[in-house]
Order: C-alpha cells, then sequence, then structure tokens
C-alpha cells in the first residue's frame, strides 16, 4: 500500500483457522528456514519457533525512513565518542564507574589495565542498534535506547519478514486463498549487512600469514538460546564472505586460545586458526561473568591484536548515561559539528535526567518522586527486564541509598499508538492482544583514532510486546520478532 492509503488493517483470521493448519503451517516454514529459539532447559537437538507475531504490523512510512536515514549519523557521533578524544568518554565513565561499581567500575577497570599492558590494535568494530517508538501525536521517531554491544535479532529479524511475505503470497491470510496485501512484505536485509560489516573488518585486519583468511570468534553465553539468530550470520559469513567463525564463551577464553605474547595475535587452540575479529554477543551484564578469570579473559581478549566489536571504550559509550548526556545539544555539538546532521538526531530525543547532585539531577529527583507517571527509570544494563516504570519508581528509590541513585537515568515516556489486536504466537499459545511494537535500526562502523573506513546502515528489527506489557525484551520473554506493512 502507498503512504497515501489509509492505515491497513489485519486480515480477518479466526483462532480457529489458525489452530485447524494455519500454526502447524508457520511451524513448518519457521523451522526450516530457522526463525528459531531453543527453549529453556533446551537439548542441543530440539529447537522451538521463535517468539512471532502473525502479521506485519503498519508503520507509517515517514518516520521508519527518517529511523533509517540518521543510522549513519547515530554511527558516526559513537565513534566519535569512543575515540576518546579530549577524555570526555573517559571522564565521564570515571564517574559513572564510581556509582557503578560492579558492572561499569570493572569494565572501566578493565580498559585501564589494558592501557597499561598496551593496546595494540587501533581498529574498532561497531556493530549498533537504535532503537525507537514512534509517537503517536506526530508519527515522529524518538530513541528509546542506543546499544553498543550484543546487539540481537539481526538474523531472525530477516527470517520473520520472509515468513510474513510468504504467508501473503501463498493467500494464508485471506479465505479465499487471495493475496491480502498488494505489496511485498518488507524484508530486513540485516542478516547479510550485518554479517557484511563483520567481514569489512576481517578484510582491513592484517593476519600474520597473508595466506591463510583469519576467523571470527562469536563469544556467546554459556547455554545461550538465541542460538540461530547468531547462526545465520555465521553461515553468511562463510557463504558469502568465505570467513570462518566460532563461538566460544567468555568462561573458556583462556584455555580455548593461545595470545601469542610477543605479537599479542590471538590463535584458536584446537585449529590454530588466527582470530581476526572477537564479535560479542555477552559480555553486556555482570551475570556473563561468574568468576575473576571471566574478567581476566575479557582483558585478554582487549589486549589481544584481534579486532573487538566492540572494545572496551566503544562498550562503555552505550551506556545510559552517555545517552543522557548527548541530548545536551551543547555537548553534541562536540561530536557532531555540522548543522544537518544535529538537525536529524535532536528531533529524536526525548528528555532525559540524571539522578545525581548537579542541577539538572535534583530537578530529576523530584520528577522521580512527585511526576512518576510520566517517566521510566533505566539502570546500566542490558537484556530487558532491569527498567522500573511509573507508580514503581518512587518506592525502588526510598528501597536503596540515595547514592546509588546516581547510577540511573529517569527518561520521559514515550506514548506510541496501539495497534490493533494481532496474533501472538509463543509455542503452542496464541494470543490474540493489541500490541505495541518498537523499531530497532542496525548499523556497522569501521573506524581507528582518527579515521572511518566504512559506516553502514545494516537493516532493521522490529519486536513488539502486548500493550500491557512494560518490558519488550524477546530473549528476556517479555516481546516477539515481527515485521513491517508500510503505509
Amino acid at each position: 500500500m502507498s503512504s497515501t492509503e489509509s492505515y491497513p488493517k489485519f486480515p480477518a483470521i479466526s483462532t480457529k483457522k489458525l489452530q485447524d493448519g494455519l500454526q502447524s503451517e508457520i511451524f513448518r516454514w519457521a523451522l526450516t528456514n530457522g526463525l528459531a529459539m531453543y527453549p529453556p532447559n533446551f537439548k542441543p537437538e530440539l529447537a522451538t519457533v521463535a517468539p512471532i507475531t502473525l502479521f506485519p504490523t503498519p508503520l507509517p512510512n515517514e518516520a521508519f525512513q527518517k529511523a533509517i536515514d540518521v543510522q549513519t549519523i547515530y554511527n558516526a557521533l559513537y565513534a566519535s565518542i569512543s575515540q576518546n578524544k579530549n577524555d570526555w568518554l573517559a571522564k565521564e565513565t570515571e564517574k559513572l564507574a564510581k556509582s557503578d561499581p560492579e558492572f561499569t567500575g570493572r569494565l572501566w577497570t578493565l580498559y585501564k589495565r589494558a592501557k597499561e599492558y598496551g593496546i595494540v590494535q587501533d581498529l574498532a568494530l561497531g556493530v549498533f542498534r537504535s532503537d525507537y517508538l514512534i509517537n503517536s501525536d506526530n508519527n515522529q521517531i524518538k530513541q528509546v535506547e542506543f546499544n553498543t554491544v550484543s546487539v540481537s535479532f539481526g538474523g531472525l529479524s530477516t527470517k520473520v519478514g520472509e515468513l510474513h511475505d510468504y504467508l501473503n503470497k501463498s493467500g494464508n491470510y485471506s479465505d479465499n486463498g487471495e493475496v491480502f496485501y498488494d505489496q511485498d512484505i518488507p524484508i530486513s536485509p540485516s542478516a547479510e549487512l550485518l554479517a557484511t560489516g563483520l567481514a569489512t573488518a576481517i578484510n582491513k585486519y592484517q593476519p600474520a600469514d597473508k595466506n591463510k583468511r583469519p576467523i571470527v570468534a562469536f563469544i556467546v553465553q554459556n547455554g545461550e538460546r538465541n542460538v540461530f539468530d547468531q547462526s545465520i550470520l555465521a553461515l553468511n559469513l562463510l557463504s558469502k564472505y568465505d570467513t570462518k567463525s566460532v563461538r566460544l564463551t567468555i568462561h573458556e577464553i583462556h584455555e580455548a586460545t593461545r595470545l601469542d605474547p610477543e605479537t599479542k595475535r590471538l590463535y584458536h587452540k584446537t585449529t590454530g586458526q588466527e582470530i581476526g575479529l572477537v564479535y560479542f554477543r555477552s559480555g553486556y551484564a555482570p551475570s556473563d561473568f561468574v568468576s575473576e578469570q571471566d574478567w581476566e579473559n575479557r582483558l585478554t581478549l582487549e589486549i589481544s591484536y584481534a579486532i573487538k566489536a566492540p572494545n572496551l571504550l566503544t562498550q562503555l559509550s552505550g551506556t545510559k548515561k552517555i545517552q543522557q548526556l548527548l541530548t545536551d545539544p551543547k555537548i553534541l555539538k562536540e561530536f557532531l559539528s555540522d548543522t544537518e546532521s544535529l538537525d536529524h538526531l535532536l528531533p529524536t530525543f526525548v528528555k532525559i535526567y540524571p539522578l545525581d547532585s548537579s542541577v539538572l539531577g535534583e530537578i530529576g529527583k523530584k520528577l522521580a518522586l512527585t511526576e512518576p507517571e510520566n517517566y521510566v527509570l533505566k539502570p546500566q544494563r542490558e537484556g530487558g527486564g532491569n527498567n522500573i516504570y511509573k507508580e514503581d519508581i518512587p518506592g525502588f528509590l526510598e528501597s536503596v541509598d540515595e547514592d546509588e541513585w546516581s547510577a540511573y537515568i529517569l527518561m520521559e515516556l514515550i506514548t506510541p499508538k496501539s495497534t490493533e489486536e494481532n496474533f501472538v504466537i509463543r509455542g503452542q499459545e496464541l494470543f490474540n492482544v493489541p500490541i505495541l511494537s518498537e523499531l530497532g535500526i542496525f548499523g556497522t562502523i569501521l573506524f581507528d583514532h582518527n579515521n572511518i573506513y566504512s559506516n553502514e546502515y545494516a537493516g532493521w528489527l522490529l519486536r513488539s510486546k502486548f500493550s500491557s506489557s512494560n518490558e519488550g525484551g524477546v530473549a528476556a520473554g517479555f516481546g516477539c520478532v515481527d515485521s513491517v506493512v508500510l503505509y
């Protein structure tokens, strides 16, 4: 449907039709094509279909395109911050480390130790995702957060778009077998473009043996359930870019890899292959580090000659505190000097307050206690399930020491439009409910201290959740993977 046509309606499909055969067809397609996850307490041979919507969700084309258009600006912004010119990121992280010692503080300490050892690799790869809600009043995209580590669902996003397009073209969205949507369902190119970003880093890497292509090490969680999303990228790396990969957990780095003491090149012990890129799909929360050895392993990776995606500075650039500071135009101008880029980014921001002793922090504290219904409280954590919403904010703040408040930011709630009742499919469970959707745009950027070598948009992700739910993380159990139909 074109942008001039009215908001597209969902197909009229009954729960009975779903249960009489359509649901089984969806499961067959999904498992055939890797639209899958492992269930809790899984066996490796038994996967299940990833949580998905039955229909693509209508999004305004103008907002969708705006989100895509600003991604390379955001990539460049966070690369510039990560370059740590004038020590701005270091100074802000030093302050934040004191209020979040168990995680941000540990990462910052690792970075300072890495500097003492000597950081031998100047190249860094950003694999980013900027997440938005679309404001119901004016269809303006509003940034929820910017993710600099372990951005997920690029693989499954492509697959769910392919599923929805298949269901439409095969006539499964109508009772008479006709096509329901008169447009192709847009399919995110993220599965291929993210792999392209990883391959770009490998192509820039200088291996010890010029005749042997280095490999990518995916650093994953122990018992990782979102394996197939990652494997789609690994398969594209191999089939399209002749680049092999290996899966390792942070817990086994000291046993599974070898760091050459002189060159600091990193090798896979079993195969002897040189690791040219360390791609983190874990390491974004304290729970990923279960022992002191794990922290030492993270240090080993940081001081190795392998390119990191992300390195520690790039990961630290993605804290909520940095996001809050960037809403100040004066600070933003230190990293983006051209007026056009500023004009594109500033409308995507909502009001974000610190909860520290600054003037703005005192305003934030007052708002958190007197007008909590308009805000969400966010810690320096990723992965879903960590935010405090609305009326729960005052009680939570009163339960922790005020000295710890500065580890949080207070963010103005965005009021997105709730869609009509879609079907959410979670295994055998069917939910016919109104949903809210969050649009994520992927990007990759390869840079060093002074230069940017590539800066690319890398597809999108739509995650949806029950409109009655605050949290939206798919892996954390709150949401599902969705696709778009534009109007």
